[in-house]
């Protein structure tokens, strides 16, 4: 046997993610089936080279209609991950990887909602392990930006295993109609809060020309409001309208107060290097890395020493964990919508997604993210950001990402 270790995990920790949306970058292209009854001969790849990867997180939902497993890894798997499968499991192997630290798996013991083993191999390989009772088919992604593997399993219906045939030694019950199902229940609209940074006596990040932050995103919002209620089960709400200065923490009263599911904050960011360029999204974390720090502490109006240490006490809180989780997969999905729509019409550079500090992500108690989406310092991008055209673009990017993220949400409510 390869394995060498394994462990169990169980239980359930909760994150929202989309069926079918997530535009897939490698593995499966398509739901496949469980073989069932063949079994076939073990597939087992040598690592050509030490472990260049790591399974930095793993977690997992039971959604209504499958359960997803995620492994949050540091850069992506290479050579590809290779899957097989025998008559009782499935197995994706995962070539020169290896965990971040032991941490991640002692965390994850009792914090999954199914059966699953992870098996580090001799040849430098992760044996990811699943036993195929229960699950009728599966589809797995590559993803990237940030770099992960998507894993979705669908269970055997219980209409299934009601359509056999019954035992003959158990006297058939007289028929009894069903009875009359109970009205369902319709989940209230889906509120939005769009913030658009800055505003009044604070201008926000400046562009050699004059242009200034905050009013371009100020109508780039009013476009993304517009876009939303447009969508009948959407209600939206902005935290200013006009150009007014609002404080921090107001902005996250006023998303909680509303009671708002989503909440999207829009900026445009700035460099000391003009030829800096391109967008990026952040959701709330300890910094990522000293750019993002930098990026937090200005949109934070505070000293850049005051955004660190301070902070990270708050990530130790496991209330978080649920909110971090969503919001990376909304900002994942609203940032690759945006990039996908603006590459028809320019070059874009995509700084990826990111985490950082930010105060209004961490006091909103819903799924937050906040949109740098260009650099006001470079003049290309400046002269982007004055044309009412590109502002227009730009909202039509985020409201496709959020079409799609939230689809599945409205979905399952009803």
């Amino acid at each position: 046997m390869p394995s060498i270790r394994m462990i169990s995990l169980y239980s359930c920790i909760g994150i929202v993610f989309l069926s079918g949306s997530l535009p897939l970058a490698g593995g499966a292209t398509e739901i496949r089936p469980f073989a069932g009854d063949e079994t076939q001969p073990q597939i087992h790849l040598i690592a050509q080279s030490p472990s260049s990867t790591s399974i930095r997180n793993i977690r997992a939902h039971r959604h209504k209609n499958y359960t997803r497993v995620v492994l949050d890894l540091t850069r992506s798997v290479h050579p590809a991950p290779q899957e097989h499968q025998t008559a009782t499991t499935f197995e994706l192997e995962l070539p020169n990887t290896k965990f971040a630290n032991p941490a991640v798996t002692k965390s994850r013991t009792d914090s999954l909602p199914l059966q699953l083993d992870l098996s580090t191999t001799s040849s430098g390989s992760i044996l990811l392990s699943i036993p195929i009772e229960g699950w009728k088919r599966y589809k797995w992604y590559v993803l990237k930006n940030p770099a992960r593997i998507v894993l979705d399993l669908y269970p055997i219906t219980e209409a299934s295993s009601l359509a056999r045939a019954p035992d003959s030694s158990i006297p058939a019950s007289p028929v009894v109609p069903p009875p009359t199902p109970p009205p369902p229940v319709i989940k209230k609209d889906l509120v939005i809060v769009i913030d658009p940074g800055h505003g009044g006596k604070d201008p926000g990040a400046l562009g050699r020309k004059g242009t200034r932050e905050k009013d371009v995103v100020l109508h780039v919002a009013n476009h993304l409001r517009d876009l939303l209620a447009k969508e009948s089960s959407t209600k939206v709400f902005m935290t200013r309208e006009t150009d007014v200065f609002i404080e921090l923490e107001d902005r996250a009263t006023f998303a909680n107060t509303h009671k708002a599911d989503l909440f999207v904050s829009i900026h445009i960011n700035s460099h000391s290097q003009s030829s800096v360029k391109g967008l990026e999204f952040y959701h709330f974390g300890e910094a990522s890395d000293p750019r993002a720090l930098a990026v937090a502490a200005r949109e934070n109006g505070t000293p850049l020493e005051k955004n660190a240490a301070p902070w990270q006490f708050i990530l130790a809180d496991k209330l978080n964990d649920k909110k971090i989780d969503d919001s990376r997969e909304l900002a994942w999905t609203t940032k690759n919508s945006l990039v996908k729509f603006l590459d028809t019409f320019y070059k874009i550079k995509d700084h990826g997604i990111k985490t950082a500090p930010f105060f209004v992500l961490r006091m909103t108690t819903m799924p937050a993210i906040l949109a740098e989406i260009a650099f006001i310092s470079n003049p290309t991008e400046e002269k982007l950001l004055q044309s009412s055209t590109y502002q227009k673009r730009v909202a039509e990017g985020i409201f496709k990402g959020l079409q799609t993220y939230i689809t599945p949400l409205q979905t399952a409510s009803r």
